[in-house]
């Protein structure tokens, strides 16, 4: 592991920690934890979380792809976060990805992948609606799920990939928070990032690797309607809008939203910060959105 991932790593954990302690699980939402859904028994596990008072009732799903640089997170941190959004009536799903350096993408797509496939396999045990199937994601963790959008979409994206989506998965929406959507340029935000590259890609950051590992490539008018959302403190702010050209180009739909403003410009993911009015706020928002592309459920 390189030093650039290690200092990020130590320091993303460190406000991690300061951001949720205190923080318990709500009295109205049930959970079922550390569920295994493939062979790494240290990261491949997931997180079930439901409103009690919709106990027996198929919910639609939110899937939550977390952050990290792609070298750092695990469900746990997200998890006051995604327990927030099981409180509007959605099942959302929490899970760990295995990580870089050790495990060097795309397996953190294949995780992905996995996720939901395992989502399809175990609707019925766990009351879910595979009609209505959404997606969060954030910093990295945006742009692996925008990746994973595209790979849903854009059939010739999809062949150069080793792994295949279940037929049945279909992203009726997905909200890409604070991320990351062209990785082979370099831009002054990104100091960290040639270093990183290192650690994450198996050739070590080829501009080959960075530009097939660039959703903003990829994105056809099949993309799903997407919530767009960055702050103006959020250190990647000038990474959405290349996302909403492509998404001006081909037509996808889409809402754009930059949250903060002088005197509070909101920060890198906070939305994730349960002590927020703003987080809050940003949430809902996102939720409503998906709201407008529910399935009815099948008579």
């Amino acid at each position: 592991m390189s030093l650039a991932s290690f200092f990020l790593g130590r320091s993303f954990n460190y406000h991690d920690k300061k951001r949720d302690l205190g923080q318990t699980t709500p009295e109205d939402i049930e959970r079922v934890d550390n569920i295994r859904y493939g062979a790494d028994r240290k990261y491949q596990k997931l997180d079930v979380y439901r409103p009690k008072d919709k106990k027996g009732r198929k919910l639609p799903v939110i899937v939550s792809v977390h952050g990290g640089a792609w070298v750092y997170g695990t469900k746990e941190v997200y998890q006051y976060y995604c327990m927030s959004l099981a409180q509007q009536g959605f099942a959302v799903v929490n899970f760990s990805y295995r990580l870089a350096p050790k495990h060097k993408y795309p397996a953190a797509l294949v995780d992905i992948n996995s996720v939901f496939n395992w989502i399809i396999a175990n609707a019925n045990t766990y009351d879910l609606d595979t009609n209505n199937l959404f997606a969060v994601g954030d910093s990295a963790g945006a742009h692996l799920l925008a990746v994973y959008a595209c790979i849903l979409t854009n059939e010739d994206y999809r062949k150069t990939y080793d792994f295949s989506p279940a037929p049945e998965v279909t992203l009726n929406a997905i909200a890409l928070n604070c991320g990351k959507y062209v990785i082979d340029q370099h831009f002054e935000e990104d100091s960290n990032l040639e270093k990183l590259a290192r650690d994450i890609f198996p050739g070590g950051g080829t501009p080959e690797e960075l530009a097939h590992a660039t959703p903003a490539h990829f994105v056809t008018e099949k993309f799903p309607p997407t919530y767009l959302m960055t702050a103006q403190g959020d250190f990647l702010k000038k990474q959405a809008p290349f996302m909403k050209e492509r998404f001006e180009e081909h037509g996808v739909d889409y809402v754009y939203k930059i949250y903060g403003d002088e005197k509070n410009p909101l920060a890198h993911v906070f939305h994730c910060d349960m002590r927020l009015k703003e987080a809050g706020i940003c949430n809902e928002r996102e939720c409503g959105f998906f709201r407008k592309y529910l399935v009815p459920p099948k008579k």
